[in-house]
């Protein structure tokens, strides 16, 4: 075997040191930003927070109080009929696209999904404006759910096209070997050895769309009144926190800050219940 010189063993050793601090700093300056923004909206919003606040309707100008419980609706009727669209179609087109990735039209999908996840959402907003809401001739919370949709599928297509790609070539030999069906071996083979990665994925997709203000204008448009028909105008956790945040009023500052706080604790529930189901999914798949 070949003896490497101490000088040279040294050098190696300072070079790993340099490269391995440089990607500790790099690393603090990625999580710097999210820690910062984290801990001024616990200490702007948190005071705000009251159960009354999360179980009460807005009041009107002036008048101290009120919560955002129509808000709260609001989000979860948009994100949940966003994601009861997008989810099939992205599962499916991902799965396409992993099995033909040389056929046109798996290259057609694949350019087409890089080319709308990097549209802006306001223009998707107006996309869904032109499409849904003109020809309603109102706002609505379909509307809002729909445009949410359009943001959520490309990330829910390209995770499920990777996480596809993961899952050993053997495991769809052999299904197929046995006779069954391609169709049948991507749905009940390969999807569920990687039914974690997609599942991440579409938390992903929830979490980037939840956030969107920009959309909402033009969709759900925003409601002071609880509702839950999807034929109507509903308020959205990121609308609301548009609203407030413009206006001149302290009381309506503060109540942006709190809403910020819950949107956020509400993305991270959602995360949060997700990995325990793919944790418990998978002790149960190792015993």
């Amino acid at each position: 075997m070949k003896e490497y010189p101490v000088a040279h063993k040294n050098r190696r050793k300072v070079v790993n040191v340099v490269m391995l601090s440089l990607t500790i700093v790099a690393t603090l300056v990625v999580i710097a930003p999210l820690i910062w923004i984290l801990v001024d909206v616990i200490q702007q919003g948190l005071p705000a927070i009251t159960p009354k606040f999360l179980s009460k309707l807005p009041t009107p100008v002036g008048v101290p109080g009120g919560g955002i419980v129509n808000s709260l609706l609001g989000s979860l009727m948009t994100i949940g009929l966003g994601i009861l669209i997008a989810a099939p179609i992205g599962i499916l087109a991902g799965l396409y696209a992993a099995a033909r990735p040389d056929t046109s039209l798996g290259m057609v999908l694949r350019f087409s999904t890089d080319v709308i996840s990097g549209v802006p959402s306001i223009v998707m907003g107006i996309f869904a404006y032109a499409l849904i809401v003109l020809p309603q001739r109102h706002f609505s919370a379909f509307a809002g759910g729909a445009v949410l949709s359009f943001i959520m599928l490309p990330i829910i297509i390209r995770t499920t096209e990777e996480m596809l790609k993961l899952v050993p070539a053997s495991l769809r030999e052999a299904s197929l070997a046995l006779g069954a069906a391609e169709w049948k071996t991507s749905l009940s083979v390969v999807l569920p050895a990687a039914l974690s990665g997609v599942i991440t994925g579409i938390m992903l997709a929830i979490a980037r769309a939840a956030g969107e203000a920009a959309p909402m204008l033009f969709t759900a448009f925003g409601n002071p009144f609880m509702n839950a028909d999807y034929n109507q105008p509903v308020a959205t956790l990121p609308h609301t926190i548009f609203v407030y945040a413009n206006s001149p009023y302290g009381d309506w500052h503060a109540k942006a800050w709190a809403t910020a706080l819950v949107l956020i604790v509400l993305i991270l529930v959602l995360n949060i219940i997700a990995r325990l189901w793919i944790e418990a999914r998978a002790r149960k798949l190792r015993g």
